[in-house]
């Protein structure tokens, strides 16, 4: 007599409710086969063009402007449907019209003498390239990307077949019906966009986009009603994920840096997160110190030098309470091993210096009033209060706590797609190329299984509500994948 094993039966229920699922969604023999021929056919449609941006860092005029001309490709189709057919200045006035139509269509408007004309050449041309970077794609994909205004006009001439002379009229009075009741101008920025669309069949972030540059919102809010995509976390991106479920150490680095590069704005006036508490702290504390050392690195000369010191306090301010906030973590969490973090103790307040691998340094910067020399790591009651109401503004900010929960869902640590690994930093190695292993919760993780067991316990860190414990380890997790040496987000180390 046989018996079945525990996993076995785990893997036959496994089926069962998975054959439960396509039986719902597939109720016929005939309806099952006519998607199996389909999905047989579409594998040996040619491959959609991928795109893959990295390192963003919240410069979002560059990334607009990628996306819009696809890295270049948009330029090549044009080439390829009209080669020699075209002069090149008229390849790049079309290329710039795709990218740009309503900017574009404002400067025609003002030049063209007989618009109606340029109206109907325009149109041709950009029916011809859009049937060209829609012919990979079956017609059930293209009819759904359509534009709902435009999408029977665009769907039959995109049909078109050249040559058809009992067709040809009914052609050329779509055309030139859109032009006869003033309707050519929205027509053209509709193909546009639906050009954009269709030449990039997935989109691939592959991380960092926070910090540094002002336009992380904007560029999160184009992502996430970009019609294909998925996101592998960079260390500056769950950075920011960890200051949205509240984690102290995360939100304080998170300001640090948007301090050091004059981007308040966006903490304050797009995510809405109150920075009274800290701008009056730091203005209190250090109101006779220049801090020269944590002037902000910025070129716009639209930021003045009273905004200028002001953020420098901040800067200095939100960077003591980063320290001592990473020691609580790091003494609460011996196996992260990060103690080399640990400055506060390393400093010689009498003197001036700080020791670090046996050598001593001379700092730059020696007024320290909210440091206890017997207790550095200690918050004032000032600092304690001034973060708890910043994790506060955080933890409510509704746009961001939207752009966090979108990360989570496009995104991951890494992505397996096409036989490629796609991931941010590394996959942390020891010196013999072996995996670098890391104890969570008393068990060793390494490799694939290390990367997953992190991006779980980082989920719970967001998601989690009422189990405190679990939802503190996840946050500490996120603040570790920010900075640690077995994080394959981080790899400076």
């Amino acid at each position: 007599m046989a018996f079945l094993g525990e996993s076995c039966i785990e893997d036959i229920n496994s089926d069962l409710r998975y054959l439960n699922l396509l039986a719902n969604r597939y109720p016929t023999i005939s309806s099952a086969t006519t998607e199996i021929i389909n999905l047989q056919a579409i594998l040996n449609l040619p491959k959609g063009t991928e795109h893959f941006l990295t390192d963003i860092h919240g410069e979002y005029e560059p990334f607009v402007h990628v996306l819009k001309n696809a890295s270049g490709v948009i330029k090549r189709k044009i080439n390829d449907v009209f080669g020699n057919s075209l002069r090149s200045s008229e390849k790049k006035s079309l290329a710039t019209l795709i990218y740009y139509p309503e900017q574009k269509l404002e400067i025609v408007l003002k030049e063209e003498e007989n618009i109606d004309d340029w109206y109907r050449i325009t149109l041709y041309r950009l029916i011809a390239i859009c049937r060209h970077v829609s012919s990979k794609y079956t017609r059930s994909k293209v009819r759904k990307a359509l534009p709902t205004d435009f999408s029977y006009i665009i769907e039959e001439l995109l049909h078109e077949q050249p040559g058809r002379e009992d067709k040809e009229e009914y052609y050329e009075e779509i055309i030139q019906t859109i032009i006869s009741i003033d309707r050519a101008r929205e027509f053209i920025i509709a193909i546009s966009k639906l050009i954009q669309r269709l030449v990039i069949d997935r989109l691939h972030i592959i991380g960092d986009i926070y910090d540094r540059g002002p336009g992380a919102h904007i560029i999160l809010d184009t992502l996430i009603n970009y019609h294909s995509v998925d996101i592998q976390w960079g260390n500056h991106d769950i950075l920011w994920m960890g200051a949205a479920s509240g984690e102290k150490t995360c939100i304080a680095n998170a300001l640090r840096i948007s301090a050091r590069y004059a981007n308040l704005d966006i903490v304050e006036d797009i995510y809405g997160i109150n920075l009274l508490p800290l701008a009056t702290f730091a203005i209190e504390m250090y109101k006779d110190d220049p801090c020269k050392e944590f002037i902000p690195k910025v070129n716009d000369q639209s930021v003045t030098t009273t905004e200028k010191s002001l953020m420098a306090k901040m800067h200095k301010a939100i960077s003591i309470i980063q320290f001592k906030l990473e020691g609580e973590v790091i003494r609460r969490r011996p196996e992260f091993e990060m103690e080399h973090r640990l400055l506060l103790n390393m400093i010689n307040y009498d003197e001036g210096t700080i020791n670090l691998k046996g050598k001593t340094y001379k700092l730059k910067d020696t007024y320290l009033p909210t440091i206890d020399k017997k207790d550095p790591y200690k918050l004032t009651m000032e600092e304690r209060n001034v973060i708890d109401k910043l994790v506060s503004s955080f933890r409510g900010s509704e746009k961001l706590q939207k752009h966090v929960s979108f990360l989570f869902s496009k995104g991951s640590i890494y992505l397996k797609a096409n036989s490629n690994l796609l991931i941010h930093g590394c996959v942390p190695l020891n010196e013999d190329g072996s995996f670098m292993s890391m104890n969570i919760m008393g068990k060793e993780y390494k490799g694939k299984a290390l990367m997953d067991k992190m991006e779980s316990l980082a989920r719970e860190g967001f998601f989690f509500k009422d189990k405190a414990e679990e939802k503190l380890y996840g946050m500490d997790i996120m603040w570790y994948l920010w900075t640690g040496k077995c994080s394959s987000l981080f790899g400076k180390d």
